[in-house]
């Protein structure tokens, strides 16, 4: 294969989950579906948040967020998916491909950093509660949110300046249904070794690091927890934190059964296929899993669909 130059690249081809013309119909009525649930399920949960005066809390201010940034999550990647099924057409084009995975790398980054920080607030909520609006302050909120932004976007810039750099042969199909990072690298004639480098260093940093003060977090949490005296007060404590963690490892679970199962497999197919529970199905779920586990935004919901 003759290598080119990546900036005359003028276009990519999407394989997707499967070539089959069966599936496609089946395939696009399912994501349809995911996605406009996505959408609806998170967008209900902003408004729940932005219509309710006793929804302004920092913990509801993070979760709009995290509702936010998993609405353009899946909009990265879903809609153009479903446009190359009605077309019947698997081109993208470069400067497309590389839009793609730049909004891809900044959300999932984003997602990252904003539960790391809701799982802040739960600590200094559980043990700090005298100190809880003292510390959890508008100022802190705000700064916290600007961070995680400034370190996503700092990231993918990286990133993406890492891939532009790639020169990348005549094969360019991509076997998955967006332009994901390491696809992407896997496809480039040239040398990829700083660019494995960066990425796996960005994701040992940037995943580890994250993971590492959540769990860090939820272990003072539990130390807490544990010592409060009656059952009822370890409950409530609990119940306050068990929506973001069923989240957290919905999150995690899916994202390193992924890596995982790729790294076992060495199928770009079912890697592929292992990747919709992280990139559809979590973003999907998190609304159901914050109003049916919190009696807050229940209510919320509820005087906002009777208005």
């Amino acid at each position: 294969m003759e290598p080119g130059n990546g900036t005359q690249i003028s276009e990519f081809l999407l394989l997707g989950l499967s070539q089959a013309l069966e599936l496609q119909s089946l395939i696009f009525g399912l994501f349809f579906s995911m996605y406009l649930i996505t959408v609806l399920g998170n967008l209900l949960i902003i408004l729940a948040v932005c219509s309710d005066s006793h929804l302004h809390t920092p913990m509801y201010f993070f979760l709009s967020n995290l509702s936010l940034v998993d609405i353009c999550f899946t909009s990265t990647t879903i809609p153009k998916m479903l446009v190359n099924i009605q077309t019947k057409s698997q081109v993208i084009t470069y400067e497309g491909c590389i839009t793609q995975m730049w909004f891809y790398i900044l959300f999932t980054v984003l997602d990252d950093f904003i539960l790391t920080v809701m799982a802040y607030d739960r600590f200094v909520a559980i043990c700090r509660p005298l100190h809880y609006t003292i510390i959890m302050n508008p100022r802190l909120c705000g700064l916290l949110m600007l961070v995680s932004w400034i370190i996503s976007l700092l990231n993918t810039l990286l990133e993406s300046l890492m891939v532009l750099g790639l020169s990348f042969c005549s094969d360019l199909e991509i076997p998955h249904f967006f332009c994901e990072l390491n696809q992407m690298v896997q496809l480039a004639c040239s040398d990829t070794f700083l660019s494995n480098m960066i990425m796996y260093f960005s994701a040992g940093l940037l995943g580890g690091g994250p993971l590492a003060g959540i769990l860090y977090s939820y272990s003072k949490i539990i130390s807490s927890i544990y010592g409060i005296p009656t059952a009822q007060g370890k409950y409530k404590a609990f119940s306050t934190c068990a929506s973001h963690l069923s989240v957290v490892s919905l999150f995690y679970g899916t994202g390193l059964g992924v890596y995982l199962s790729s790294a076992a497999i060495h199928n770009a197919h079912s890697s592929a296929t292992a990747s919709v529970m992280y990139t559809v199905v979590t973003p999907m779920l998190n609304p159901f899993i914050y109003s049916l586990r919190n009696k807050d935004i229940k209510r919320a919901l509820e005087r906002f669909l009777d208005r």
